[in-house]
């Protein structure tokens, strides 16, 4: 008989207690609470239940929230009629939910052409991959679709084996590169790695930047480094890595981790420059904060720096459909005698024709502009709150990617775990969903769309809550 796990609850054998991760816990007392307070049926209990009955149960996402019964725009209503801006989407909705000419492009797509097998092209992929290299920075104008962002990146990892004839891999921990074998690989997530046995070999990790929270042992109180002290030593071990082990075939990142935490001035230079030096590819994962989510179209524009390969996904559907793609340097074509991808829907022209519209209404609508400016008022009005909520000890942000960390003692930066937990369920009564991620930090990934009325209205909760919590 298998043993209930260490702080577990003897009913679904699963960790009651929040975890410092990817995101909040879906089992903690708290969110025991929350559903109490809704009532079962108002709350869809039936569903719910039939939905626990049937798919396997796992962490984050069992039991559900809430059952979705229409979503618009920033907003999400469940069959109870209970409204929530949604702050979280998973990243996807960019655009706004149900953007009505993406679904009509979507709808005339599937009546012009709802299929292409592999083996045969078609306009919309075509003219998708033509867009997208047209974006890309510098040389990254050769193309790949999987319908995930995890595949993407296993065809990244496949690419840079091919091209430099060696296996290794450096990556952060407490990264997300995805749930398969390739992308949990060079993940740094406990959540997702432990106990399923080994996993990719060659597969090394670093600490990585997270200035606030220095894992070099560098203080920055503020969470701005001081680099004459500090000789930025995450980017230092990056390359003693990469001295040690010495047949690395690439460095796979997040640009802007999704915690979020900014690296230090000049850590990519550092780093592109450590990559060139021993011959190892360098990868950007863009997949959640790509696409405009930073204020500027793609993350490593903010850095000046091109990387070898860069990985799409989430938001190329347009909250709708799923895709994703690899762009790389035209240099590394070198794999026309074998099979890098080639999955099923790699050219599909419904999914294509969704990313190519999702761009279209990104530009056309100056989202990317929108989300720099919302950001830059949003970013503002969080470090006015810091400085009057002892319990906030840490903000940041770069656009729509916006984070809020609590402590419990500034001085020692306790991390005030069960606090977010409860603030959060806070302002989902009110109306907002946002998640957690390494335990503390209150993460806003809003739409694009997002105006500074709602992201007024959005802090305003917040800010309430946090109130109450002190």
């Amino acid at each position: 008989m298998l043993e209930t796990p260490p702080g577990a609850d003897e009913n679904n054998a699963a960790p009651t207690k929040p975890h410092q991760g990817e995101g909040d816990s879906n089992l903690s007392p708290n969110r025991k609470s929350w559903e109490a307070r809704r009532g079962g049926d108002n709350a869809g209990g039936a569903l719910l239940d039939r939905d626990a009955e049937y798919f396997l149960h796992q962490s984050l996402s069992t039991p559900c929230l809430a059952a979705v019964k229409k979503v618009e725009g920033i907003w999400i209503e469940d069959i109870a009629g209970n409204r929530f801006m949604d702050f979280h989407g998973n990243n996807v909705h960019h655009i706004g939910y149900a953007h009505p000419r993406l679904i009509d492009a979507v709808k005339r797509q599937m009546d012009d052409l709802p299929f292409a097998p592999r083996r045969f092209t078609n306009d919309p992929a075509v003219d998708l991959a033509e867009k997208l290299a047209t974006l890309a920075p510098g040389n990254l104008n050769k193309i790949l679709y999987a319908t995930g962002g995890s595949d993407a990146v296993d065809m990244a990892l496949k690419l840079a084996r091919n091209y430099t004839g060696r296996h290794k891999t450096i990556s952060f921990w407490d990264a997300f590169h995805g749930a398969g074998f390739g992308g949990l690989s060079v993940s740094g997530e406990s959540l997702f790695r432990n106990d399923i046995g080994p996993l990719l070999a060659g597969a090394e990790h670093v600490a990585p930047f997270a200035c606030y929270r220095c894992a070099y042992g560098h203080d920055a109180p503020e969470g701005i480094p001081d680099l004459d002290a500090c000789k930025m030593a995450c980017a230092g071990m990056l390359r003693y890595v990469l001295d040690k082990e010495k047949d690395v075939a690439a460095v796979i990142a997040e640009p802007v981790r999704s915690v979020p935490y900014i690296p230090p001035p000049g850590f990519w230079q550092a780093v592109r420059e450590a990559c060139d030096e021993y011959g190892a590819l360098l990868i950007f994962d863009e997949i959640p904060s790509g696409l405009g989510k930073t204020g500027k179209m793609f993350v490593s524009e903010h850095f000046g720096v091109e990387p070898d390969i860069m990985v799409l996904g989430k938001a190329l559907g347009g909250g709708m459909l799923p895709i994703a793609a690899m762009i790389a340097n035209e240099k590394l074509d070198n794999m026309g005698d074998l099979a890098l991808g080639h999955y099923t829907h790699e050219k599909n022209p419904v999914t294509a024709r969704a990313a190519l519209t999702t761009l279209q209404i990104i530009e056309d609508e100056n989202l990317v502009e929108n989300a720099a400016k919302v950001g830059a008022h949003a970013l503002a009005r969080m470090h006015d709150m810091k400085d009057r909520h002892p319990l906030i000890g840490h903000v940041t942000g770069l656009g729509l990617l916006l984070g809020i960390e609590l402590v419990l003692d500034r001085n020692d930066k306790t991390p005030a775990i069960d606090a977010a937990d409860r603030i959060m369920y806070h302002c989902l009564d009110q109306g907002l969903s946002f998640k957690t991620t390494m335990g503390n930090v209150l993460t806003l990934t809003p739409p694009l769309t997002l105006s500074i009325e709602e992201m007024d209205r959005s802090l305003d909760i917040i800010e309430d809550a946090i109130t109450a919590e002190e």
